[in-house]
């Protein structure tokens, strides 16, 4: 009995707490209905003589105005600040696309010359090929071109499918490089055989010096020692002193090396196609007996030795059995 009297009094203590709280909260949400109901009167009176007006409200309205245009401030605030930005970043993208569109069209204008001078190019090769004997085959590369725009030289339908023409102008410019390759490679492997035929035969001075020149020339002419007529059978080269480099005239095998009453010091070197050359009255010799030397190879000195009046270089062209003018076989530059 006692412990159920204990909870009956818990109970409505219990109850009574909450009673109490409900009341409360009642009274605070009654007393704020009441200040947000309270009544407002607004009066407006203008500087000068006119009507005052005047309106009521309530506090709720008033607050609810006030957020109201607080809010419609922000946004503007906002959204303005948000406009401005991208008027800018427009601004910035415009100046972009405009510096853009004049590189492009500074691309054409190269491209448009780059084209020029491949068709030129082309043209020119062509006569070259023609006039070393070398056919062509013609590619679908000569299309027409416009002087000054590069419009001309895309078909209607490229233009009409919306290709780049910077494209069509690369693929245009690459079909004449193409189209070049071959007939450039059979030029270099010409230049290549003539290279070799030009090192096989004595084709370049055997002295390079400014001060070189030919102080006796091929043919008959009076002996400066005897005074009497004989067929010099060389040219001589002087460059009025001794020591000077000798240079073999093409690439062949040394076939004497050795010393002559007439000759002095000489040295003969066989070549292709059963040409031989000789090198008299050197000072010092620099190759041996069967030695392959190349064009150019320095092979002695020129000097004194022999029957002489002065230091040169006798140098002597033989083909078979036969004695020729070396100046046919020089070239026309003394010096290299």
């Amino acid at each position: 009995m006692r412990r159920n009297s204990v909870e009956k009094s818990q109970n409505h203590f219990s109850n009574s707490s909450n009673k109490n709280f409900l009341k409360k909260t009642g009274a605070f949400f009654s007393k704020v209905f009441h200040i947000f109901d309270n009544k407002l009167t607004v009066m407006i009176v203008p500087h000068e003589k006119g009507k005052v007006i005047n309106f009521q409200t309530n506090v709720f309205a008033m607050v609810l105005a006030i957020l109201v245009i607080a809010g419609i401030l922000f946004s503007f605030i906002f959204f303005n600040k948000h406009a401005v930005a991208s008027s800018a970043e427009i601004d910035r993208l415009y100046a972009e696309n405009s510096q853009t569109m004049a590189s492009l069209d500074e691309l054409r204008d190269e491209n448009n010359n780059l084209l020029q001078t491949a068709k030129r190019f082309q043209a020119s090769l062509s006569q070259s090929l023609a006039l070393l004997g070398i056919e062509t085959e013609s590619s679908g590369t000569n299309s027409n071109f416009g002087n000054s725009d590069l419009n001309s030289i895309f078909s209607t339908e490229e233009m009409a499918t919306g290709s780049i023409r910077e494209t069509a102008d690369i693929r245009q410019l690459t079909s004449y490089l193409e189209g070049a390759v071959q007939p450039i490679e059979q030029i270099g492997k010409m230049l290549e055989t003539q290279n070799s035929l030009f090192s096989d035969i004595p084709s370049i001075w055997p002295v390079r010096s400014p001060s070189l020149h030919v102080s006796m020339a091929f043919g008959p002419t009076i002996h400066p020692i005897t005074g009497q007529w004989y067929i010099h059978k060389g040219i001589d080269l002087s460059t009025w002193r001794s020591g000077d480099p000798i240079y073999v005239t093409a690439n062949g095998q040394v076939v004497n090396v050795g010393y002559d009453s007439g000759y002095g010091n000489n040295v003969i070197v066989k070549h292709k196609h059963g040409i031989y050359t000789r090198y008299a009255h050197m000072n010092t010799v620099h190759v041996q007996k069967g030695e392959f030397i190349s064009q150019y190879h320095v092979i002695g000195t020129i000097g004194n030795t022999g029957v002489t009046t002065g230091p040169h270089l006798h140098y002597e062209v033989h083909i078979g059995s036969d004695v020729v003018d070396p100046m046919k076989y020089l070239n026309i530059k003394v010096s290299r």
